[in-house]
């Protein structure tokens, strides 16, 4: 309580003070003029003209610079406009004295609500889930803490909030990435807290004035800050790593987000984790760890590509920087084409696929290089037995703009010459991937980023031939951000995928056989946040498709071959697409999705059409239809539903439930049992229709003992329509109307997938078991286009049965044991189940489509791996790998075939790895 004496002193000095405020509002009768005028030189230009005195530190005025005409202002409204754009309030003294201040105001009278009511709580709203706050558990570090740093943010107004939004970027301050899943958490209160996103950003709610603001991430050092908010504004925070070895360190960032994420069948793969994996002669290879995962199989050792919930190779939609790559392995699927040092993440979707996807039934496997180092030069690689790998990461502007070169190379040649087949001897095989990227920061609402990929194989198995395939493909992405809740990007891409077959035998029939595809895709993706329940991403994209099926020609004047050019093919698809991630509760989440996908196959061309109640043969043509430029032949259109839903019994259980449909327009055209480089791609056009699948799929998830364990159980039903498969003794390649050859059928595949994860101890890594079929029916009104009788019979690619253990375990900080168990069903063959003679030449008769197994496969691989030490001052940091592939021995087959010998068919196997594969692998770090 103020004394009684006081209050008459206090009185009168308040109404001075207000009387010297009214009269310092007085019209100042001189005119200012400023162009790009430095701060201080105008403040100095008023002093010069008024009676005016300004008071303040000259570190407050930086670099601001003023542009303005000002005619007869008051003093107030001068300052007003002339401070407007800084962190600046001033206070109009008596004796027309103006003293600044640096983000706060000086009262003369207490604002309006300065004591709040009793009732008046303040509540958090953070931008993330209230279980998303991280929980930290941390031995004590000798490490001594840096001083606390007082920030202030925004500027004062005399209509004071309770609270403000507080966002930023952090990133690494050694070489300029962003940093996502940090967690940012008010010390006085851990219930406050969010963490930051994929781009490093973040947004929170915080009370106006002082926070003590905690900012922790494993692997980078720990940072408080006091942060005094008196508006809303940003703080972007670099951090450095951090090498000191300390005690064990868990981290529960990004809690149970495998159980509240709604989203069915996603995978997301650790790139960083999986150089401990034992792989085939030392080389890190992201998509052969995919395979490890359930519902993600290969059809063999050294097979191109994947089966995904019983999904053929050609019906995964695999993306590099939203750029499509048709063909990603080397070397027959021994490699993948994939360089796993200029990648970022990787995610696949198996189930729920978002709507911003299409054109595919099975599943997206979506890569993103990671941005270059914007701060210093840096770079990692590898040298291995058969294959080196090198990316640099170079900085243009400081933390503005980098670009990354990574390139990749085998010297397996001499593998080849030690062996000892002759007829290898003279073999050759190498191939080579690059990529570079650009990313530039125009500034915190503008970036671009630029993206080059090339990859290359050549191999002669033989003396007579040469094959030769490349994958190329350009992307560029501009990402705007309107405000915190809108953002939009466009992307614009080109793929490209071809290969050669160049022959040069004892004959006259020497050829050089060549096939093209390419595509150009624009895409427009919006992504808007509705208040706190709503996420929406909506958009628009469209390609264009041109294919060269096939071109073949002499290759010397001798050759008897002629020249011969299948016709061109083109057709655009376009799709639109809006998703919605709904939150009702906080234990029940919606994702619902449409899109909606269309097709046109264009001219010019010319297309067959063939008599209605006739099977699709020569003999049942009945008119020749021809089309101009660009008209279109065909169009097929069609909604795609993207529903998924899940619902927390606790924050550590959940089931979810997911329903998609999508439609395919392109098809791969292969009669091999595995898919080969040579495998062509048909667009659907007049007599070709899309492929069409559904699936529905049920799941529970739940997390053990803190988060430590992970454990899943997950079914699915896919039907799919017209699916591509070949008549018996088909032509695919360089036919003129390869639909005489083709059938199209429906399939069905359903299974159940189980996964155990052990994120947490010494000892971590996964177990997984899927038990899945893949069936396939070719019925018809026609006997020569039934297969099978018209029942359902195993594809290519049914294995029932597929189990995987990788495992890691920690020895000490630097050393480790790691381990990689596999087992599968063999897959489907057609064996000769007998002959007969005609005219005297023997024949073999086999049996029905399918209908036996080559041998089942499994294998153990096992490595040993140290880590450098983990010194701050180093040239570079260093990870050895001392692994054997294949430590059984196990013969396992690749293909069985057969020959006719004096009359007996005798059945041989081939065999890629069967023998154990020791290999050293160097990888360094600077």
């Amino acid at each position: 309580m103020f004394h009684s004496k006081i209050k008459p002193y206090l009185i009168t000095c308040l109404l001075f003070l207000t009387f010297q405020a009214s009269f310092s509002q007085d019209t100042l009768n001189v005119n200012f003029k400023f162009n790009n005028t430095p701060l201080k030189e105008v403040i100095s230009t008023i002093e010069n003209k008024t009676d005016y005195r300004f008071f303040y530190l000259d570190e407050w005025l930086g670099n601001t610079t003023i542009t303005g005409d000002y005619d007869n202002e008051s003093i107030t409204s001068l300052l007003d406009s002339v401070l407007n754009n800084t962190l600046l309030n001033f206070y109009i003294a008596q004796d027309q004295r103006v003293i600044l201040t640096q983000n706060s105001i000086i009262y003369d009278e207490l604002p309006e609500g300065f004591f709040p009511m009793e009732d008046e709580i303040i509540t958090e709203t953070t931008a993330q889930s209230k279980n998303v706050a991280p929980v930290f558990y941390q031995k004590e570090s000798t490490k001594k803490r840096k001083p606390i740093e007082t920030v202030r943010i925004g500027k004062e107004t005399p209509n004071r909030k309770r609270t403000y939004r507080l966002k930023g970027t952090i990133t690494n301050a050694v070489n300029g990435q962003a940093l996502p899943n940090l967690a940012i958490v008010l010390s006085t209160n851990t219930s406050v807290g969010t963490t930051t996103d994929d781009q490093g950003q973040y947004q929170l709610t915080l009370p106006s004035g002082t926070n003590l603001l905690d900012f922790k991430l494993l692997g980078m050092e720990s940072l408080t800050k006091r942060v005094i908010l008196y508006n809303n504004g940003t703080l972007d925070i670099s951090l450095d790593e951090d090498y000191e070895e300390l005690g064990e360190v868990l981290i529960a960032a990004n809690k149970n987000k495998n159980v509240e994420d709604a989203k069915t069948g996603a995978e997301t793969i650790d790139v960083k984790a999986i150089k401990n994996i034992p792989l085939v002669l030392g080389e890190r290879d992201i998509l052969k760890v995919a395979a490890t995962l359930p519902g993600i199989s290969k059809a063999g050792e050294g097979a191109t590509g994947f089966n995904v919930r019983g999904g053929k190779e050609d019906q995964n939609l695999i993306l590099l920087d939203d750029a499509v790559i048709y063909n990603p392995s080397h070397f027959f699927g021994i490699f993948s084409a994939i360089n796993p040092f200029t990648t970022g993440s990787v995610d696949i979707y198996k189930g729920s696929i978002p709507a911003e996807y299409g054109g595919r039934l099975s599943s997206v496997f979506d890569l993103k290089t990671r941005d270059a180092n914007t701060v210093k030069f840096a770079g990692e690689g590898s040298i291995g037995p058969v294959t080196g790998n090198l990316a640099l990461e170079i900085p243009l502007t400081k933390d503005k703009a980098a670009i990354m070169i990574g390139a990749r190379a085998t010297y397996s040649d001499y593998i080849l010459k030690l062996l000892d087949e002759e007829s290898l001897k003279n073999s050759n095989a190498s191939f080579y991937d690059a990529i570079v990227k650009y990313n530039y920061k125009i500034n915190d609402n503008n970036s671009i980023k630029a993206t080059a990929y090339f990859s290359k194989d050549k191999y002669r198995i033989t003396s007579d031939s040469i094959f030769s395939y490349s994958n190329s493909l350009v992307s560029l992405a501009y990402n705007h951000r309107f405000n915190d809740n809108n953002k939009a990007s466009l992307v614009i891409s080109n793929s490209q995928y071809n290969f050669d077959i160049n022959y040069d035998g004892d004959t006259n029939t020497d050829f050089d056989l060549g096939y093209k595809i390419n595509e150009s895709q624009l895409k427009l993706k919006f992504d808007t946040k509705v208040k706190k329940k709503h996420s929406l991403n909506y958009g628009i994209q469209g390609k264009l498709y041109n294919v060269e099926p096939g071109t073949i020609e002499p290759k010397n004047d001798e050759s008897i071959v002629f020249n011969r050019v299948i016709p061109k093919e083109r057709a655009f698809e376009g799709g639109i697409f809006l998703e919605d991630e709904f939150k009702i509760t906080d234990a029940f989440q919606i994702n619902a999705g449409v899109r909606y996908s269309f097709f046109a196959a264009l001219g010019p061309s010319i297309q067959r059409q063939y008599e209605a109640n006739s099977p699709i043969t020569d003999a049942s043509v009945i008119d020749s239809l021809s089309f101009g430029k660009n008209e279109s032949i065909k169009t097929y259109s069609g909604p795609e539903a993207r529903l998924s839903f899940r619902y927390s019994f606790t924050p550590t259980f959940s089931v979810k439930a997911g329903y998609n449909n999508t439609y395919q327009y392109i098809h791969t055209l292969s009669n091999n049992t595995t898919v080969s480089p040579t495998d062509t791609y048909k667009l659907s056009d007049y007599n070709i229709e899309p492929e069409k699948a559904s699936q529905y799929s049920l799941g529970f998830y739940k997390n053990l003992n803190n988060d430590t364990y992970e454990l899943s159980l997950e079914g699915y039903y896919k039907k799919s329509d017209n699916i591509l498969d070949f008549k018996t003794g088909a032509n695919l390649l360089l036919n003129d109307h390869v639909e005489t050859e083709l059938l199209q059928g429906e399939g069905k595949a359903y299974g159940i997938e189980f996964l155990l994860k052990k994120k947490k101890g010494k000892l971590n890594g996964w177990l997984s078991y899927t038990y899945s079929r893949a069936l396939i029916r070719l019925d018809s009104d026609f006997s020569e286009d039934i297969v099978n009788s018209g029942d359902f019979f195993p594809s290519n690619y049914d294995k029932p049965h597929d189990f995987n253990i990788v495992a890691n375990y920690k020895l000490t900080q630097r050393f480790s044991l790691s381990g990689n168990f596999v087992y599968q069903t063999g897959r489907p063959i057609t064996y000769p189940v007998g002959s007969y003679v005609i005219n005297n030449s023997e024949f073999v008769t086999y049996s029905d489509r399918n209908a036996f197994r080559i041998p089942d496969y499994y294998r153990l691989d096992l490595s040993l791996n140290i880590e450098g030490n983990h010194k701050l001052k180093k040239l570079a940091h260093s990870f050895w790998s001392f692994s054997v592939y294949n430590v059984l021995g196990r013969n396992n087959p690749y293909s069985v075939f057969f020959v006719v010998e004096n009359g007996n068919v005798k059945a041989f196997q081939s065999s890629i790895f069967s023998v154990p594969v020791p290999t050293i692998t160097y990888n360094f770090k600077f």
